[in-house]
């Protein structure tokens, strides 16, 4: 399962030469190519069908590569980088003026994190020591077709990309399994962009308050805030628990089948729909999450539907990734 010698020797050669590897994180897994080259960068875009204007994050070994990358670093971002580095945290900041446009979607910013996972942490040390005095950062966003379902096994990888990956470095199953939380350290006070795994709680014990979540119109432009994203090929509903079994009833009596992801037991014994139970804690959901819905697209259903979620902030990282995945869906 872990890569050895060989595995990361030619996974920095590839890169060196301008060639995409898939990559595990802690988050999800990527599409790795060297944020410094813009014909490597470019090869992201048109392995996963992504707009041009859509930027990257850039992943890099720690700390001390924050500056090569990024200026006018405010204090609280390296309390923030103190914190939750390494970790699924990206913080958005002013762009050095070398920074190539095709990682930043030509914003004056950049999206940098160190990831948490030591698959990705091996790659990005033996990449930086390959390249002695150039910034090294792997540009790396998730590893699928664009606005689909992100993976969280090299398997998924495969599935979604194929020949177009010349490696894939397996390093097992996700342990967070959606994307990094993205916060906007570029404009004064931060701002979350992105909800994930580490949560506004979690922010408020650095910065001292909760900060204020930008999740659909907030500039600057980040990976991951398209209105349908994260989306099966499969139409997929949110319906409420209450509304769950008269709904599904109704599906089943115009001939309809469905796939239900819950986080509880079926309504009604015997029930004909196919039934994904996942965890009831959100850290548990949001960890199965992807799984189970790249599962129920290939379950030869008419309709995934998806118990909503309660609507406190611990779950608001799921429900953001469930909206989207649901304006998406069905090929939309």
């Amino acid at each position: 399962m872990v890569p050895n010698a060989a595995d990361f020797a030619r996974a920095v050669e590839l890169l060196l030469a301008g060639e995409l590897v898939g990559l595990p994180t802690e988050t999800v897994y990527g599409l790795g190519a060297d944020a410094a080259n813009p014909a490597a960068v470019a090869k992201i875009f048109a392995a996963k069908g992504r707009p041009a204007d859509h930027p990257l994050i850039v992943h890099v070994a720690g700390h001390d590569a924050v500056d090569q990358w990024a200026e006018q670093v405010p204090p609280v971002a390296w309390e923030l980088m103190e914190t939750f580095w390494p970790g699924p945290l990206t913080l958005i900041l002013k762009k050095q003026a070398w920074v190539p446009d095709a990682v930043t979607g030509g914003q004056d910013t950049v999206g940098l994190r160190v990831p948490g996972h030591p698959v990705a942490l091996e790659l990005l040390r033996r990449f930086a020591a390959a390249r002695p005095g150039v910034a090294a950062g792997i540009a790396a966003p998730s590893a699928n077709r664009f606005g689909r379902i992100s993976p969280t096994t090299a398997a998924h990888v495969a599935e979604e990309l194929g020949d177009a990956v010349p490696l894939i470095l397996d390093g097992g199953a996700c342990a967070v399994g959606i994307e990094s939380t993205i916060i906007d350290c570029s404009r004064g006070e931060p701002v979350v962009l992105r909800p994930g795994h580490i949560s506004p709680l979690h922010l408020e014990a650095v910065l001292g308050r909760v900060p204020a979540i930008e999740i659909s119109h907030g500039a600057p432009r980040v990976s991951g805030s398209l209105e349908a994203h994260y989306a099966p090929l499969t139409p997929l509903r949110l319906v409420a628990g209450e509304r769950l079994l008269d709904f599904l009833n109704a599906q089943r009596h115009r001939g309809g089948k469905c796939a239900v992801i819950s986080p509880n037991q079926p309504p009604q014994a015997g029930m004909p729909h196919v039934w994904r139970l996942l965890p009831a804690d959100p850290v548990g959901y949001a960890h199965d999450l992807y799984a189970a819905l790249r599962d129920m697209d290939h379950a030869g259903v008419d309709l995934i539907v998806v118990e909503s979620l309660p609507t406190s902030a611990d779950w608001a990282a799921v429900a953001d990734r469930l909206r989207r995945a649901a304006a998406g869906s069905g090929g939309a």
